[in-house]
């Protein structure tokens, strides 16, 4: 009996239908591209960089060592405890209103 090898990372095929109407920036963006590998390639390219883009918001500089921490590389007690970027006015939208009357 021969024993089946499952690898580590399955691959993900998607089956991709998107009308104008549901969101026209992304649909001119990948209509520019004749249907095969190049259009594939921008719609993937476009997920990579909408996930980046959202860790980064999320962590602001720290997104790349959140990367290697998932990863293993980096102990959680190396990851700096401040801010990305001070804000301190910010800090304040919740605070006490100013009345400069």
């Amino acid at each position: 009996m021969s024993e089946k090898k499952t690898p580590e990372y399955e691959t993900i095929r998607l089956l991709f239908e998107l009308d104008r109407a549901d969101d026209p920036q992304l649909y001119d963006d990948l209509i520019r591209f004749k249907k095969g590998t190049k259009r594939i390639n921008r719609l993937r390219l476009l997920a990579r960089e909408g996930v980046i883009g959202q860790l980064s918001l999320a962590g602001g500089r720290m997104a790349p060592r959140l990367l290697q921490m998932a990863a293993g590389s980096i102990p959680a007690a190396e990851l700096p405890t401040a801010p990305a970027i001070a804000m301190p006015f910010a800090t304040e939208v919740f605070g006490e209103p100013i009345n400069d009357r």
